[in-house]
């Protein structure tokens, strides 16, 4: 089945967050609105043009996790695309769970990297 992406999402785990969206902000003008979440801690978030969005979360930043390359999926639908992927033989690194006011799922692209799908909690996670 193929699906509709909207926007992409570039998540970066970093050390620090104000570190972070200093550099951010001096050296390439990006301006971040800041957001604390019971669940996730703080993290950052600006927009780049329309489809765009640039995050950062405090994580570990070592290479091979960050940053990661998330799809929006704008008509959801997110169980049933990873369940298409898992039975074409894709590796699903993590199963649909739940993110910011959403659900996200990780899987593997044909060169190992991973890949990350999102959508909205708003919207229906199964598709007829």
């Amino acid at each position: 089945m193929r699906q509709k992406i909207d926007r992409v999402t570039i998540i970066f785990n970093v050390r620090d967050i104000d570190r972070t969206e200093r550099f951010y902000r001096e050296h390439l003008g990006l301006d971040f609105q800041r957001f604390d979440d019971d669940d996730h801690g703080s993290f950052l978030m600006a927009s780049i043009g329309s489809n765009v969005e640039v995050m950062a979360f405090k994580g570990d930043p070592k290479p091979g996790n960050s940053p990661n390359v998330v799809f929006n999926l704008p008509e959801g639908g997110i169980d049933t695309v990873i369940a298409s992927l898992a039975a074409a033989g894709i590796e699903i690194v993590t199963p649909v769970s739940q993110a910011p006011d959403g659900w996200f799922a990780d899987f593997r692209d044909p060169d190992g990297h991973t890949v990350s799908f999102y959508q909205s909690d708003k919207l229906s996670r199964t598709q007829g």
